[in-house]
């Protein structure tokens, strides 16, 4: 015997197999048919690497440059090899770092200080 809930009466009623598994007007749906696939159309053969001509690569190769600026024994850490803008950034982000843990530091002080009754 199967039992569902009858929202009526507020009770369990009897019931056939197909409205106790299914219940509430949920019903198993067909599926949809399936989408169209993406990558169905003409596909076009890929050139051979020899044909391509140097002009359709995006600009040159920088690999070989920064390898010999990064791997220089110039007793520089790699984060200030870049130059200028380099020593900039790092300068920056020292200086936003000590002024945090200086904001820190006093904001924990005054929090620690017992508050005066007016």
């Amino acid at each position: 015997m199967y039992y569902k809930f009858d929202g009526i009466t507020q009770k369990l009623a009897g019931a056939t197999a197909r409205s106790a598994y299914f219940p509430q007007g949920l019903n198993p749906s067909i599926p949809p048919d399936p989408a169209p696939l993406v990558f169905a159309g003409p596909i076009r053969p890929a050139p051979d690497h020899g044909s391509r001509p140097e002009s359709s690569f995006l600009g040159r190769n920088k690999v070989p440059h920064l390898q010999k600026l990064f791997q220089r024994p110039d007793g520089l850490p790699v984060h200030l090899k870049g130059g200028y803008a380099d020593k900039l950034l790092y300068r920056i982000t020292m200086a936003l770092a000590v002024g945090g843990t200086i904001y820190s530091l006093v904001a924990l002080y005054l929090a620690a200080q017992p508050q005066t009754k007016k």
